[in-house]
């Protein structure tokens, strides 16, 4: 059984597990398949909002100023400085490429 398989597989279980889905998306990235990761990520971070980490992920696939901003709060908010700059940092280098 190859990682995805093993992982939806943990995810009938526990539907709503923020890491799991977390993880089954950075599969999907490595694989290539980058529709099935932003699905994943924007999955998490609907039903877990507080899931600072799929910010950074998500805003490298999809949306990246407005998702880099809303994980900056986010983070802030959950007091994770060290997420909080990766997502400053990232958005800079965005808005520089711009």
């Amino acid at each position: 059984m190859n990682r995805i398989e093993t992982l939806k597989g943990f995810l009938k279980d526990n539907p709503n597990d923020s890491f799991l889905r977390y993880a089954l998306a950075l599969e999907y990235i490595k694989l290539g398949q980058n529709d099935e990761a932003v699905r994943e990520f924007e999955a998490v971070r609907n039903t877990d909002p507080e899931y600072v980490a799929t910010y950074y992920q998500l805003g490298q696939k999809h949306d990246a100023e407005k998702t880099f901003r809303t994980g900056i709060t986010v983070a802030t908010k959950a007091g994770d400085e060290h997420t909080r700059s990766e997502l400053e940092a990232a958005l800079e280098l965005l808005l520089g490429a711009q």
